[in-house]
């Protein structure tokens, strides 16, 4: 079912001609994750955020808006495909949790820095394995551990 619902988003996005990139869990399996796959998680320029709502707004399970949880302060809109959660962040000002300096800290998304890898049947923008390692490191949730494990042991 992941298969399809990345094929629904990234068919929206290419659509439009929205540029995005993957991180999370997906990205994690793109450079060596075995665990399964929770959601798929992406940003999108904050100018384009919108547009990405609307457009998929039938199938919205979580309103676009300002949330702080589980480690992350951001704006995200979650959509529901086919029973799989895909959530788009907007990238302007998201912040994580960093546990070990016990403060929120700026994530930069930039979409000029990516990795093209094939995943699911299509090619997909990966924020890079060394701004994924750092992110997930500042998170270190259980999950966030398991995916830098497999990702350096995959390297």
């Amino acid at each position: 079912m992941h298969q399809v619902a990345a094929q629904w988003i990234v068919g929206l996005l290419r659509d439009r001609n929205i540029p995005f990139l993957i991180c999370g869990g997906l990205a994690a399996k793109g450079y060596g994750s075995e665990r399964d796959l929770y959601d798929i998680d992406l940003f999108v320029p904050g100018e384009y955020f919108s547009t990405v709502v609307q457009a998929g707004q039938e199938f919205v399970s979580k309103a676009a808006a300002h949330r702080q949880e589980e480690g992350w302060d951001l704006i995200y809109v979650q959509f529901k495909y086919e029973g799989v959660k895909v959530e788009v962040g907007n990238a302007d000002g998201p912040k994580i949790f960093d546990t070990g300096n016990e403060k929120w800290v700026p994530i930069n998304i930039d979409f000029s820095r990516y990795e093209t890898v094939h995943l699911l049947g299509l090619e997909l923008p990966l924020m890079l394995r060394d701004d994924l390692i750092r992110y997930k490191s500042a998170l270190s949730r259980p999950v966030d551990i398991e995916d830098i494990r497999d990702i350096c042991e995959s390297a």
